[in-house]
């Protein structure tokens, strides 16, 4: 299974960006995806997750009310929707599958990554 991320950038505060993670080499819809993010120095954390079926979703409470994620499973494709950006929100963004049908947000049961893709948010 390969995860592609795409989408980071350079962004003002306030604004906003959309995260991208394509998937292939397997059956997209077996899998519950997850969005991750990591700082130097730091472990990485979790984000958002949703269930194979896009269904059910989970966030971190950092970002609740402020982050989506959606996926759509036609296109393989997983979507962090990032508004309201924060300067702390500056970090690499990950995504990950996890064979599952509901939302995992336990980092340590992800079986696959993305390469990440760096957000970063000026004050």
């Amino acid at each position: 299974v390969q995860l592609q991320a795409s989408g980071g950038g350079l962004v003002q505060a306030g604004g906003s960006l959309r995260l991208s993670c394509r998937v292939s080499g397997s059956t997209f819809s077996s899998y519950a995806m997850g969005w991750f993010r990591q700082t130097p120095g730091k472990e990485r954390e979790f984000v958002a997750g949703i269930s194979w079926g896009g269904g059910s979703t989970y966030y971190a409470d950092s970002v609740k009310g402020r982050f989506t994620i959606s996926r759509d499973n036609a296109k393989n494709t997983v979507y962090l929707q990032m508004n309201s950006l924060k300067p702390e929100d500056t970090a690499i963004y990950y995504c990950a599958a996890v064979a599952a049908r509901t939302v995992v947000p336990d980092i340590s049961k992800y079986q696959y990554w993305g390469q990440g893709t760096l957000v970063t948010v000026s004050s």
